[in-house]
């Protein structure tokens, strides 16, 4: 059952890159800056790598609404909820992406992160992670990602690509 599950991803990845490719060739859809367009490239392709590992995505682009911010994605890992960052880039530069997440952004992802479990109906707030995802998607190469899990906490103590 696995594989129909997969299959079905393919599938729905496969579309949405053919109504994209349709937009673009109609000239349609441009309203975007182009590294806007780019991460939203990127969180498309991050939602599907995470469904293929097994995630639930239950949100994205979360914002709080009067806060401002947003979580790029929302995802249950077993019992395990992720609040994951996605930072795409369309080269290798000299730094890795995931170096964008500072420490301004870490803490706006904590306040969202505070805010969304208030919003949660359990009686008790889950286990919480915070990952990083980057994305690369290189023209004429396949897409590659980089998952940091646990990349930092609700603290400043610890950051995996230092």
């Amino acid at each position: 059952m696995q594989w129909l599950t997969q299959l079905g991803l393919s599938g729905m990845e496969k579309g949405l890159a053919g109504l994209d490719w349709l937009r673009k060739r109609r000239g349609r859809g441009g309203d975007f800056p182009a590294h806007l367009a780019t991460g939203i490239e990127g969180e498309d392709a991050a939602f599907f790598y995470l469904r293929r590992k097994g995630y639930q995505v239950v949100a994205r682009r979360w914002s709080a609404g009067e806060e401002p911010g947003d979580i790029d994605l929302v995802a249950w890992q077993g019992e395990l909820l992720c609040f994951i960052e996605v930072k795409t880039r369309t080269a290798h530069d000299a730094s890795p992406a995931e170096i964008a997440v500072d420490s301004y952004k870490r803490n706006v992802l904590r306040r969202l992160a505070r805010s969304y479990l208030r919003h949660l109906p359990r009686p008790t707030a889950p286990e919480v992670r915070f990952d990083v995802l980057s994305v690369y998607l290189v023209p004429g190469q396949e897409k590659e990602f980089m998952h940091f899990e646990s990349a930092f906490g609700w603290s400043e103590t610890r950051r995996d690509w230092d």
